[in-house]
């Protein structure tokens, strides 16, 4: 099955946050088109727009969507091609009943905290023969950066651990580093994603991570080319998701 969180080939589609209008513009100069998130006023304001909050893409040319996104936005997606499945969980301002759609996944397997898993997500990627393993991190998506079928970056322990257990290779970071308006810090998964085949787009520079060094070697050894889209501060954004 294809997992459009880890591409192989180019991106023709990917969606972003709305309000990303510069990171928008440098994913456009790479010859990608980009779709913009519309508010969710049901959310507090930092993710009110993060598409790793308001949607998943299934693969094979289909989105799930929380049933409290705009009309509007459930149109843009039908107008570039996107059959759109509508979860059963509607998303409301806290958490942990933010976080149904926030799942990760890597090869054939997902990784969520299955007590808030939309049941509806479940059963489609289930029949698509993906395998889920459960952790406690209800924002699991945004913790999560993806490298590749086998591989992710994260600063959560819970995560890192059931990873590690199941065969996969992950780094771990220290929390922090990441910007995320009205917080201490945001998540590093929700500030970068895979555009293309071994290629990670990224909304900033690493520098002001305590953990930069460990990060860049751990993608150069994974072959991936880095694709700054500014030169600021990396920032959660709530992931940049390939759609088609």
């Amino acid at each position: 099955m294809f997992n459009p969180f880890v591409p192989h080939g180019n991106f023709k589609w990917i969606v972003i946050d709305g309000r990303e209008r510069k990171i928008g513009d440098s994913l456009s100069k790479l010859g990608i088109k980009v779709l913009y998130t519309e508010k969710c006023p049901d959310l507090y304001d930092a993710i009110s727009f993060h598409p790793d909050i308001l949607l998943h893409p299934l693969g094979d040319g289909e989105v799930i969507v929380a049933p409290n996104v705009t009309l509007e936005f459930i149109h843009k997606l039908k107008l570039i091609g996107l059959k759109v499945k509508i979860g059963q969980t509607f998303l409301k301002r806290n958490y942990p009943y933010d976080i149904a759609y926030n799942v990760a996944r890597l090869g054939n397997t997902a990784f969520h905290n299955l007590k808030y898993t939309d049941p509806v997500l479940r059963e489609f990627l289930e029949r698509k023969g993906v395998k889920f393993l459960n952790v406690k991190q209800g924002y699991t998506k945004c913790n999560m950066a993806i490298i590749d079928d086998n591989s992710f970056i994260t600063s959560d322990k819970g995560i890192f651990e059931v990873a590690v257990k199941n065969g996969f290779e992950a780094l771990l970071i220290e929390p922090g580093g990441v910007f995320l308006k009205g917080f201490e810090y945001g998540f590093i998964g929700g500030a970068m994603g895979l555009i293309g085949e071994k290629k990670l787009a990224v909304t900033g520079v690493f520098n002001s991570h305590k953990n930069y060094e460990k990060i860049i070697e751990f993608l150069n050894k994974k072959g991936i080319e880095i694709i700054y889209l500014t030169f600021k501060q990396i920032k959660d954004i709530g992931s940049i998701i390939p759609l088609i």
